[in-house]
């Protein structure tokens, strides 16, 4: 029997539709920019396999990186016993992270990283004796998939079936620019019960790639400081230089109380996820021998997992060099110049660019469900390109190790399906 049809016996898999399904594409390696089939097909990953492969597949460093730490130490329990690998990633992040970031909470992806900050928040105030429990999102915001993360996500499809067992939280406006997401805000933190308001930096991925600016983000978290309200920015998908900065959260001065950091984290080889807090939090949870009540209660059997903490530092160290700042730098030019290109194509409703991220809107159904979803899949697919649309829209987050002729050749398929 072959892999592809012990995958149709065996296995269930993500956001899928498994009754009318087509077959899987059985991927054996990794190549750079590149993944290949058992039937020797090449595909462009111009999406970085779900947003997480920042240097390519298969790189060198990384491999070393991972094998250097497994002649040490491949796991260890991370209560009561700690290892370099945590605690210079965290040196490292903390360095990056803005001079209000005090420490590093290790957890086990996107959506963990997200239910540590919510659970973070609330417990915050619980410990402060203050009676701020109400949280605020943004809408068409999504955080994750466990029920924190999809309380504090809008509501749809994803989250349907849980509706009754998600926690009350307060949705305010996208912030476009002509939103009127700041006066909602400033009526929902005038009340005084609002523990914390969680946001996407700049851009909501999964909802479309919509974007917002960084104006408007300083003034959203202006208001946070000034009624006391905590910040927290998932930036889960925008950290590591995606939008052309290392956070999104860069692009201004105001800086939010809480980080949650995942997806590139690894460079795409392991999962893991980060939670930052500033100093004042952290410290709301210490207390003497004698009461214990005020400890954060959240772990996980692999926290801080060595293996993906050595590897971490390996990607970040790869980050830091010229010559990825270079390339980040090339790729965000080069999806602008194409983006000017094909503005104003009458089959497009929008074309909207933020660093290495390119996202373009069809004119059409639109919605994650949008019909026009497959037929584009398939189009790329055919083409040798991977590109997983969100519905009528569809974007390039591509590795950092993508040449200019692999760019050319995917601009080159968006002009020629433009013009079927």
């Amino acid at each position: 029997m072959s892999i592809s049809e012990k995958d149709k016996n065996f296995i269930w898999h993500p956001y899928t539709q498994m009754k009318d399904a087509l077959p899987n594409i059985v991927i054996e390696r990794g190549e750079g920019a590149y993944l290949f089939d058992d039937n020797g097909n090449r595909y462009i990953d111009a999406i970085s396999s779900w947003w997480v492969n920042l240097h390519g597949h298969g790189h060198p460093y990384l491999r070393d990186a991972i094998n250097k730490q497994f002649k040490n130490i491949e796991h260890v329990i991370f209560a009561g016993f700690t290892h370099a690998a945590a605690v210079n990633l965290g040196e490292k992040l903390l360095a990056h992270l803005p001079k209000n970031q005090s420490k590093i909470f290790y957890s086990d992806d996107g959506s963990t990283a997200v239910e540590v900050a919510l659970k973070m928040a609330l417990q915050y105030w619980h410990n402060k004796g203050e009676r701020k429990t109400k949280l605020v999102a943004l809408e068409g915001a999504y955080h994750g998939d466990t029920f924190g993360a999809m309380s504090a996500s809008a509501r749809s499809a994803f989250t349907a079936p849980f509706q009754s067992f998600l926690f009350e939280v307060e949705f305010v406006d996208f912030p476009s620019a002509e939103s009127k997401t700041l006066a909602q805000l400033e009526n929902l933190f005038a009340n005084n019960d609002v523990a914390a308001f969680i946001f996407e930096p700049l851009l909501q991925g999964t909802a479309g790639m919509k974007m917002y600016s960084p104006e408007l983000l300083e003034k959203m978290l202006s208001l946070c400081k000034e009624y006391n309200v905590i910040s927290i920015a998932d930036e889960v998908f925008t950290g590591f230089y995606r939008t052309g900065k290392f956070f999104a959260c860069d692009y201004q001065n105001e800086q939010p109380d809480i980080f949650c950091l995942s997806k590139g984290l690894t460079g795409g080889t392991m999962p893991l996820g980060v939670t930052s807090c500033s100093e004042n939090i952290y410290e709301a949870f210490l207390s003497d021998s004698s009461d214990k009540v005020r400890t954060f209660f959240h772990g996980h059997s692999y926290t801080a997992n060595p293996l993906a903490c050595a590897v971490s530092i390996a990607s970040a160290e790869l980050l830091e060099k010229e010559e990825t700042q270079k390339t980040i730098l090339r790729i965000s030019q080069r999806h602008i110049t194409f983006a000017n290109e094909i503005r104003g194509n009458k089959r497009l409703k929008n074309v909207r660019c933020l660093g290495t991220i390119i996202a373009m809107e069809f004119e059409g159904e639109d919605g994650y469900f949008s019909k026009m979803r497959n037929e584009l899949y398939q189009f790329f697919i055919s083409k040798g390109i991977l590109i997983r649309p969100l519905g009528n829209v569809i974007y390039l987050v591509p590795p950092y190790c993508i040449s200019d002729e692999d760019l050319d050749y995917i601009y080159n398929a968006i002009v020629e399906f433009l013009e079927r």
